[in-house]
C-alpha cells in the first residue's frame, strides 16, 4: 500500500511540474501568448507542422556562443563600402557625418528589435515564415525573393571586385608594369579559383556559426585596414603633392580647402552621401539565422548580439571616417584607397592593405549565402528533412550562377546597383515594419497605438530612402557594396584613375561610387 501510495504522489507530481511548466512556456519572452497554438518560440520554429516533428536543417539548439554571432554579424554589417564614408564625411561635414552615423545605427538597432519581437509573438525565426504569418503565401514570396536577389547582388559586388582587383594586386606584387596573358592575370580564372577553393568549401558548412572564425579574420583584416588609416594619417603632412581631382576630374580642390576641416557642409555632393551612411548597418538577412543558430536564444540576447554588433561597427565607421578625412580634407576620393596610392604608389603597407580588403571581402561571400539559401529551402523545401546533397547542390547552384553574372554580364554591378535600391530600404525599414502592424496582435498593441505608429513611420521613412536610392541610380546594397560600383578606381595602377564610361553624347555626373551619366547640353 505505501509503495502504491508513494507511486501515485509522484505521479500526480509529475503532472503538477509537466502543467506548471506548460503554464511557464506558454508565455512568450516578450509577455504575448501565441494564440493560434500556446506555443513558445522554442518549439514552434515553423507553424502548421502536424503533430509529427519533422527535422528541419534550422530546427536544433543553438550552439553558436554570442561572441561567435557578433563576429558573423559584425561581418555581415561591414563591407568594402568603407572605403567611400572618409568621402562621405568630406561631403557632410564632421558635425553632420556623425549626427547622421549614429542616427543610422540607432534606427537599424531599432529595425532589428522590430524583427525579433515579431519573432518572438509568434515563435517563428525565418524571414521568410514571418512574411507567411503577415500576408499569406504572397508575403512569404515577397521576403524570400527580396532577400535572394538582395544577396545575389551583394555576392556579385563582391566577386566582381575580387575579378577587377586580385589581378592588379598579384601585378603590383610581381613588379610588372602592364597586365599580360598569364593565367593568374586573368579576372574570370582567379575568381573561379577563389570561389572553388575558398567560398565553396565555407557554403557548404551545414550552420552559419561555424563561419564565426572566418567572420573574424574577415574582421581583423578590416581592423588592419583602420589601424593602416590611423598610422598614416600621421605619416602624410598636408598639403599633398596629388592631383586633388575627382575621378572624371571635373572638381579641382584649392590648397586651403584641401587641409581645412569641414564642420557642416551641404554641396552637390552631399545627396549621394546619405544612401551610403543610410545602409551602412544593413545585414537584416543574417538577423534571424544568427538567432536561430545562437546558444541560449532569446530575443534580449539577440538584441545584445545586435547592439554591440553595431557599436562595433559604429566605431570601425567613424575613426575610419574621421581620421581618412584629417589625413587628405578636400583631398579625400570617393574611394580612399585610391588617394594613398596617388600619394605613394610604391607603398608597401597600403598594398597589403588592398590585398587584406579583398580577403575580408571574399570571406563575406559564405556568410551572405546562407539566408538565400534558407530562402530557397523555405520556398520549396520547408517540409522536408535535412539533405546533404540538397544542402550542397544549392549552394553549387548559386556560386555557378553568381559566377556566371560577373564573368558575363559586364554591367551586373550597374543592374544590381538600382536593384539594390529597393530591396534594402525594403529589408532595413518597410518589412519589419509592416510585419510588426500586422502579426502583433491589435489586443495587445492596438493600430493607433505608439508602437504601432511608429513603425509605420519607419516604413514610410524606407519609402522615401527607396525613392531617394532609386533616382540616383546608385543605391547600394549597404555600405559594403558602394565601392564595388568603383572598383576599378580603387585599386588602379598607380597615378591613372579609372573613369567610368558613359554612352557618347553623356558625362559623368557624381562620385565614383555611384556615379551616373547625364545627357550633355547642346
Amino acid at each position: 500500500m505505501e509503495l502504491q501510495k508513494m507511486g501515485d504522489d509522484m505521479g500526480t507530481e509529475r503532472l503538477n511540474g509537466t502543467i506548471l511548466d506548460s503554464d511557464k512556456t506558454a508565455v512568450l519572452e516578450d509577455g504575448y501568448e501565441d494564440e493560434e497554438h500556446g506555443l513558445p518560440e522554442q518549439e514552434e520554429f515553423l507553424p502548421h507542422i502536424d503533430s509529427k516533428k519533422l527535422s528541419q536543417f534550422t530546427d536544433f539548439e543553438g550552439k553558436t556562443s554570442f561572441g561567435m554571432s557578433v563576429f558573423n554579424l559584425s561581418n555581415a554589417i561591414m563591407g568594402s563600402g568603407i572605403l567611400g564614408l572618409a568621402y562621405a564625411m568630406r561631403n557632410t561635414g564632421v558635425i553632420l557625418f556623425v549626427v547622421l552615423l549614429i542616427s543610422i545605427a540607432l534606427l537599424s538597432s531599432y529595425s532589428i528589435h522590430l524583427l525579433l519581437k515579431c519573432a518572438g509573438v509568434v515563435g517563428i525565426r525565418a524571414y521568410e515564415q514571418l512574411g507567411l504569418r503577415a500576408f499569406g503565401h504572397g508575403g512569404k514570396v515577397v521576403a524570400a525573393v527580396i532577400i535572394s536577389i538582395h544577396n545575389i547582388g551583394a555576392m556579385s559586388s563582391y566577386l566582381f571586385i575580387v575579378k577587377s582587383e586580385l589581378p592588379l594586386v598579384i601585378q603590383t606584387f610581381l613588379g610588372l608594369t602592364k597586365n599580360n596573358s598569364e593565367w593568374y592575370m586573368n579576372g574570370n580564372v582567379l575568381i573561379i579559383i577563389v570561389s572553388v577553393c575558398v567560398i565553396l568549401p565555407l557554403a557548404m558548412m551545414k550552420h552559419l556559426g561555424y563561419l564565426g572564425y572566418t567572420s573574424g579574420l574577415s574582421l581583423t583584416c578590416m581592423i588592419f585596414f583602420l589601424i593602416s588609416v590611423i598610422y598614416k594619417k600621421f605619416q602624410i603632412s598636408c598639403p599633398h603633392s596629388l592631383n586633388n581631382t575627382l575621378g572624371n576630374g571635373s572638381v579641382v580642390v584649392s590648397e586651403d580647402d584641401a587641409c581645412g576641416v569641414e564642420v557642416f557642409t551641404v554641396n552637390s555632393q552631399t545627396a549621394y552621401a546619405i544612401p551610403i551612411l543610410a545602409f551602412a548597418f544593413v545585414c537584416h538577412p543574417e538577423v534571424l539565422p544568427i538567432y536561430t543558430e545562437l546558444s541560449r536564444a532569446s530575443k534580449h540576447r539577440m538584441q545584445n548580439v545586435a547592439n554591440v554588433s553595431i557599436l562595433a561597427m559604429f566605431c570601425m565607421y567613424l575613426l575610419t571616417a574621421i581620421f581618412g578625412y584629417l589625413t587628405f580634407y578636400g583631398g579625400v576620393e570617393a574611394e580612399m584607397l585610391h588617394t594613398y596610392i596617388k600619394v605613394d604608389p610604391a607603398d608597401k603597407l597600403i598594398l597589403c592593405v588592398r590585398l587584406a580588403v579583398l580577403l575580408a571581402v571574399t570571406l563575406t561571400v559564405p556568410v551572405v549565402l546562407f539566408p538565400i539559401r534558407r530562402a530557397i529551402h523555405q520556398l520549396l523545401f520547408h517540409k522536408k528533412d535535412f539533405s546533404w546533397v540538397r544542402h550542397v547542390i544549392i549552394a553549387c547552384c548559386l556560386l555557378v550562377t553568381v559566377n556566371l553574372l560577373v564573368i558575363f554580364v559586364p554591367n551586373i554591378k550597374d543592374i544590381f546597383g538600382v536593384i539594390g535600391a529597393t530591396s534594402a530600404p525594403s529589408l532595413i525599414f518597410i518589412l519589419p515594419s509592416i510585419f510588426y502592424i500586422r502579426i502583433v496582435p491589435n489586443e495587445k498593441e492596438p493600430l493607433l497605438s505608439r508602437s504601432k505608429i511608429q513603425a509605420a513611420c519607419f516604413a514610410a521613412l524606407g519609402f522615401i530612402f527607396m525613392r531617394h536610392s532609386a533616382c540616383d541610380q546608385g543605391g547600394p546594397f549597404s555600405a559594403r557594396e558602394t565601392a564595388s560600383t568603383a572598383s576599378s578606381s580603387t585599386f588602379a595602377p598607380p597615378g591613372e584613375a579609372s573613369v567610368p564610361a558613359c554612352p557618347s553624347g553623356k558625362t559623368v555626373e557624381g562620385p565614383l561610387c555611384c556615379h551616373r551619366c547625364r545627357s550633355t547640353p547642346e
